[in-house]
Formats: C-alpha cells, sequence, structure tokens
C-alpha cells in the first residue's frame, strides 16, 4: 500500500468518526442536535481553513511584504456575504433596531481604549507565533507541533487576562459605548455603509493585483478539493455562507470561548481568579464560563476544526509533521500569550470579534480589524531584532 493510498484511508477513517460521533451526539434533544451541528460545522470551518489558507496573519503578511493581496480579498468576501446574512437574520429577531436591543449572542462589543490595546496586543501575538488562534488549530492539524505551545500559551495569557480584567473594566470598559450601526442607521443603512467600505477596501486592493497565472486543474473531483490549495475567496465565500448558517442554527463563529473557559476553570480551581470577575459574563462575544462538563458546542467546534484539518491534510498530502527547535517552541509560547491576553480583554479573536463582529455590524468589530493589523505590522518590525525568523 502506497502513502498516498494510507494517507486517503486516514483521511477516511477520520471523516467517518466525525459524522459517527455527530450521529451519537444526535439523540433528538434540542441540546443533542446543537453538539451535533457544532461539530460538523466545525468540521466544515476546518477543511475551508486547511484547503484555502484562511489565515488573517499569513493574508495580512502576503500584502505588507510582497504586496499580494487574493487573501485579504478573500477575507472581504466572507464579511461581505456574512454582512448579507447576519442583517437578513437581524430582521426576524430584532424587527426594530432602535428598540435599543440587540440581536442575541452577536458579537457586539464595548469601545474603549482596552480594546485598542487588546487588539494590538494580538496583532504582535500573531507575528511571534507566526499565526492566529484559528490557524494555530488548523496548523495542528498538519503536523505544526509547535502550535501547541502557542494554545498553551493562549491558555496562559486568558488566565493573565482575566487577572487584569477588574482593574480594565472599572477604569474604562464599564462606561465604553456599545455601538451597533443598525441601531443607528437601521438595517439598510448599516448594510450599505458596511458594504461600501468593504468595497473600497477591495478596490484599493485590487490596484496591487497583478494577473494570476492560469492554472490547469483536473476535472477529477478528488483533485479539484485535495489538489492544489483553493483561491482564499472561493474559502471566503464559504466562510460566509457558514457563518450565517451557525448564527442561526448555535451561535455565531468563534474560537475562544472553550480555551477561555477552559483557562477560567483552571485559573478559579488554583484559586487566581478574584471572587468576581466585573460586568465580564453580561457581555456577548466569546464568552467563558467555569465548566462543569466536559462537552459544549465550542468545544466540539473546536475538536471538529482540527480533526476535519488533519484529515484535509492528509488526504491533500499536506500532513508533515515537524518537532521545532526550542527557540520555536519558545517563539509560540511567547505569541501564544499575547494572543490569549488580547482575545480575553477583545472577547474574541479575528474570528469572534472580527469575522463575526464586523458581520453583525459591530463597530468593534472595525475597531479590532484596524489595530490588529498595526499590531500585526509592529510585530514583523519586531521579529527580526529578536531573532525570531
Amino acid at each position: 500500500m502506497t502513502v498516498t493510498s494510507v494517507s486517503r484511508s486516514g483521511a477516511a477513517l477520520i471523516a467517518a468518526v466525525l459524522f459517527l460521533a455527530a450521529w451519537q451526539l444526535s439523540d433528538g434533544s434540542n441540546q443533542g442536535r446543537a453538539f451535533a451541528f457544532s461539530l460538523l460545522s466545525g468540521a466544515l470551518f476546518g477543511l475551508l481553513l486547511q484547503r484555502s489558507r484562511f489565515c488573517f496573519f499569513c493574508v495580512t503578511r502576503d500584502f505588507i511584504e510582497r504586496r499580494v493581496p487574493d487573501g485579504l480579498l478573500g477575507l472581504l468576501a466572507a464579511l461581505a456575504l456574512g454582512t448579507l446574512g447576519y442583517h437578513a437574520l437581524f430582521g426576524a429577531f430584532v424587527p426594530d433596531p432602535s428598540s435599543g436591543r440587540l440581536p442575541p449572542d452577536a458579537h457586539i462589543g464595548p469601545l474603549s481604549w482596552v480594546l485598542a490595546v487588546a487588539a494590538t496586543v494580538f496583532g504582535v501575538g500573531m507575528s511571534i507565533s507566526g499565526s492566529c488562534i484559528s490557524a494555530h488549530l488548523y496548523r495542528l492539524g498538519e503536523g505544526a507541533f509547535a502550535s501547541l505551545a502557542a494554545l498553551a500559551g493562549a491558555l496562559l495569557g486568558f488566565a493573565l487576562g482575566f487577572l487584569s480584567w477588574n482593574a480594565l473594566y472599572l477604569a474604562s470598559i464599564q462606561q465604553a459605548p456599545v455601538l451597533w450601526l443598525p441601531g443607528k442607521l437601521g438595517y439598510g443603512g448599516s448594510l450599505l455603509l458596511q458594504l461600501v467600505l468593504l468595497g473600497a477596501l477591495a478596490a484599493w486592493l485590487l490596484r496591487h493585483r497583478q494577473a494570476p497565472a492560469l492554472e490547469a486543474r483536473s476535472g477529477n473531483l478528488w483533485q479539484l478539493i485535495f489538489g492544489a490549495r483553493w483561491p482564499t475567496w472561493i474559502g471566503g465565500l464559504l466562510i460566509g455562507s457558514l457563518a450565517t448558517l451557525a448564527y442561526l442554527r448555535t451561535g455565531p463563529l468563534g474560537v475562544t470561548a472553550e480555551l477561555g473557559s477552559l483557562a477560567r476553570t483552571g485559573a478559579d480551581g488554583l484559586g487566581w481568579l478574584p471572587q468576581r470577575l466585573e460586568g465580564l459574563d453580561g457581555f456577548s462575544g466569546c464568552a467563558t464560563v467555569i465548566k462543569e462538563t466536559l462537552l459544549s458546542n465550542n468545544g466540539l467546534f473546536i475538536l471538529g476544526l482540527v480533526a476535519a484539518a488533519w484529515a484535509s491534510a492528509l488526504a491533500a498530502g499536506d500532513f508533515q509533521p515537524r518537532l521545532p527547535a526550542p527557540r520555536e517552541w519558545l517563539r509560540n509560547l511567547l505569541g501564544g500569550v499575547l494572543l490569549g491576553w488580547g482575545s480575553m480583554l477583545a472577547l474574541g479573536c479575528t474570528v469572534g470579534t472580527l469575522l463575526s463582529g464586523v458581520m453583525a455590524g459591530a463597530v468593534s468589530g472595525w475597531v479590532f480589524g484596524v489595530f490588529c493589523v498595526l499590531g500585526l505590522y509592529l510585530g514583523l518590525k519586531l521579529r527580526p531584532h529578536l531573532r525570531l525568523g
């Protein structure tokens, strides 16, 4: 049996286990169906991330260092389609957006200098560790074991974020406004403004785009899916569609709620946390809890993401396990701490606060994106001085 056939068999086995687990979880109850959907939607998300190289750090670095805008155009495609989908759903959830009510569970956060600092720190963490949190998860499926250090660092960063929360909440977040564009402009005005902004960004990026070389693609379905990487805009459109479906079924896309909950549970068990985290549980976003059960929607989403990315990497020949050098472990650990601290105080990462936030018309999503890019740029400038590659 060849290496290729073994890899394909392994991918098929992982896919079969995922579907069997989803079938077992779906016991007929609402919770069971939600669990099954979370696992399968996480698997689809992992497949899309892996096949389209949908990583905020990677696509932004491509543009900054090589003036290749294709990845960022894919991100804008996801935001545009998700904006259309979210605004259509919001009309059913909150018929009158001027009422002061916010859509349930939407990633709409407070606007303060804390958000700007957290997003900047998150961006620096991406540059140091080489990925955002969601990309570390899918790259783990590709055999990038250094991502384990980044994820461990993120758990520690979350714990440090919880320790910082009360002081920062009382100093700034408590008084910070929560600005939702449909609440100010109506659904039509919010939709128009966001699409104009996204269109203007796309037009600016297209000025830097060179005509891509045409690639010959086989008509074989397997080769189309697991041959060459997909154009990022295809992944973006599919992720925008998945984001809408996920919000309708379980909640907005996000990957840090489970990590944050694990960190919060561990820190609480060690007696590190204050008795009360002021106001934290009143905010939407990637909400964290003290875990009392192993199963959760976001935990299953992440499990499906990593497993499907692993299966996809095996099928495509992208699974290349490698033990990193000690310096790489340290770099990823340090970057992970910054990722965790930043995402805890920003109430999410590039998937939750940025992707789901902008789709929802949250000004906090736009602010996070701007300062995240700033931090990413600063981190890229910092890397050579730290001899981080």
